[in-house]
């Protein structure tokens, strides 16, 4: 029962841990033989930050009785031996529902009450506020028992017409999709807007997020969910029941929620769930295979995709066979075929992306150590040519020697002015670089679509609003795209001059791709017009639901100009840093060079003896040299070490 997802991501997490072992190796090597900068450190920590700390987010969203609480039990929790999430017939997960790993943080299942809804906050705001969840511990050692805790999340309570409708699971305008009033009028809805389970599963503990979201009417009505969580996982997988294809609901929520930008058709599966419904004692098995074959190809042309993005299963049969360890039954269940298409799909494609982190990082790492050993050498090259030449010389010609070199010395000393002159305008540049990607300036620019959002009755204009706003985003970027080019050309120019003047051998770093940001920004604002649909006109009627979607807005590109001006400042630092390290390495070079013309002096060593130490130090930076290619091969020889697995027909996003 190999090759499960389970055991593809197993290999991921081991890929990853050991290539942050490796890394934090390498940290260590270069700060015990002072070869770690600011600039280098800052390298190696973020590299491995990024590594450690990488996330892959799988969101699984359906209608009801679709069984994808089952096939999320299938797929990661058969190893307890039972359903772990509730799977029961009916209504089962109620509310939006994250299972991860937080190390600090006990086994528990937090639950946010769904009266938040009445309040604007979003609900990355409302993760800030933990006293307002309620929290359950989980035992882990106890199947039965965590199972139970976590069936609260399909827990409901019974509120009037008004209070449905103000908590968004009332449409006057959709009367069809409304629940169904009791005799005293109430109706039901989720007892919890949002859950968060944090477990020490292996899987979780290895970076893996799955994201379990309710029906149609819960993903309209939470706007975050739409706009971020579910466009930032990712894999998507969306489930359907073999029997009934592509109803109505499925369609209006692939349509207005989970449907790829257009020329896409690579962010998303589909799954053909409860196969095991069309097995029947009175059709053969060819006439059962033509049958899940005609569903795939008929939920394909629905839903506008390549039947390859089309699987079925039997989540129930496959959760049973699992825990059986039956191996026909899972071979029926085609829950493999499933695992292998999301590990292919899913991992193959985080593991090409951290590669090419890596290979950037260490080819970075290559140029800022690469340059250290470069003036080591010069610096010691220097001393040997000195060292020569006093061979055979008389006292008076060893002292015009120290005076020369205490010549050069305070000449060097001189140009600490100039040196903190372009790190003043260098720091005022940086500034300038930063500002447009400040929270404060994105407040600003957000405010036009706050304005429009926030105008009572139907939003007909904020269409445009949007377009006015992310076009003003671009601009934003655009600027300090243009600051930080000001800042290389000031940087080239100084450096140039100074490795003229001082022999260093400066080099400005290469900027940071800010094309990325500009991408991220395109989804963002192609998930939002996303929502702008006609079916979702009275919604954004609504003061509190537009505040909640102009406020996930917010949440969202906070991240994204965040992260812009870290690569920045982070780029612009390591400039700074490459300047002092190469101006403490001459000072250090000067110390050196007087120590050993008052050596000489003072007849403490030889000259001969001077020279073979110099020797010396030459062979020991080519040892050094040596190891750090050891040691950055080593790298690179891990991302190639478990290969990703081969990609089928379609990727993941």
């Amino acid at each position: 029962m190999g090759n499960s997802f389970n055991e593809q991501f197993d290999q991921h997490g081991a890929w990853r841990r050991d290539f942050a072992r490796q890394l934090r190796e390498l940290a260590d090597w270069a700060t015990t033989h002072r070869l770690a900068d600011a600039a280098v450190q800052a390298r190696l920590h973020r590299l491995e930050g990024q590594v450690r700390a990488d996330k892959v987010t799988v969101a699984f969203v359906a209608e009801f009785s679709r069984g994808k609480s089952e096939l999320i039990n299938a797929l990661f929790f058969a190893g307890y031996g039972r359903r772990i999430m509730p799977a029961a017939a009916g209504r089962t997960t109620m509310c939006p529902t994250e299972l991860g790993y937080e190390s600090g943080l006990e086994p528990c299942l937090r639950l946010l009450p769904i009266q938040t809804r009445l309040q604007p906050l979003a609900l990355a705001e409302w993760r800030e506020q933990p006293e307002q969840w309620t929290r359950i511990p989980l035992d882990l050692n106890n199947p039965e028992g965590l199972a139970a805790s976590l069936e609260k999340v399909a827990e409901v309570i019974r509120v009037t017409q008004d209070e449905a409708r103000a908590l968004g699971f009332w449409h006057d305008e959709a009367p069809q999709d409304n629940p169904i009033p009791n005799a005293d009028g109430m109706v039901e809805v989720p007892r919890w807007r949002h859950a968060l389970i944090n477990l020490a599963h292996p899987l979780l503990e290895q970076g893996l997020v799955i994201l379990d979201t309710p029906g149609l009417n819960a993903v309209g009505a939470e706007p975050e969910l739409t706009v971020s969580l579910i466009p930032q996982a990712h894999a998507v997988v969306f489930i359907l029941a073999a029997d009934a294809g592509v109803t109505r609901s499925d369609l209006a929520m692939w349509r207005e929620h989970l449907a790829p930008p257009e020329g896409s058709t690579v962010s998303r599966l589909v799954v053909l769930n409860k196969i095991d419904t069309l097995w029947d004692a009175l059709s053969s098995s060819e006439q059962v295979e033509a049958q899940i074959q005609r569903q795939r190809v008929q939920s394909a042309e629905m839903l506008g995709i390549p039947v390859e993005q089309v699987q079925a299963v039997s989540a129930q049969k496959g959760l049973v066979a699992k825990v059986a360890q039956d191996a026909d039954l899972l071979a029926a269940s085609r829950l493999q075929a499933l695992e292998q298409a999301l590990g292919a799909g899913l991992l193959g494609q985080r593991r090409a992306i951290l590669q090419q982190v890596v290979a950037q990082g260490v080819n970075g790492l290559k140029l800022e150590l690469g340059r250290v050993f470069n003036i080591r050498r010069r610096d010691l090259a220097e001393q040997m040519l000195e060292l020569n030449g006093l061979r055979g010389k008389n006292a008076s010609v060893i002292h015009g020697m120290r005076l020369r070199i205490e010549q050069e010395q305070g000449e060097f000393d001189e140009s600490h002015a100039r040196v903190q002159a372009i790190k003043s305008v260098h720091l005022k540049l940086q500034r300038e670089a930063l500002h447009p990607l400040s929270m404060g300036n994105l407040k600003l620019v957000l405010q036009g679509l706050t304005l429009a959002l926030r105008q009572p009755g139907l939003k007909l204009g904020v269409r445009k609003a949007y377009a006015e706003t992310f076009a003003e985003l671009n601009k934003v970027l655009g600027g300090s795209i243009s600051a930080s080019g000001e800042l290389q050309a000031l940087l080239g120019s100084s450096f140039k001059q100074f490795n003229a003047e001082y022999g260093f051998s400066l080099q400005v770093p290469t900027p940071p791709d800010m094309s990325r940001y500009e991408a991220d920004m395109q989804r963002i604002e192609s998930s939002h017009l996303q929502y702008l649909t006609l079916g979702n006109t009275l919604k954004l009627a609504q003061p509190a639901f537009a505040e909640r979607l102009v406020r996930a807005l917010g949440t969202r590109l906070r991240v994204v100009m965040e992260s812009a001006a870290s690569d920045l400042e982070m780029w612009s630092n390591s400039a700074v840093a490459q300047m002092d390290s190469q101006v403490r390495e001459r000072r250090r070079s000067f110390i050196r060079r007087l120590e050993a013309i008052d050596r000489i002096q003072q007849a403490a060593a030889s000259l001969s003896d001077r020279i073979a130490e110099i020797e010396a130090s030459e062979q020991a930076v080519s040892r050094l040299e040596t190891q750090f290619q050891g040691l950055s091969a080593e790298l690179l020889a891990i991302t190639a070490r478990q290969p990703a697995p081969a990609a089928l027909d379609f990727e993941l996003s």
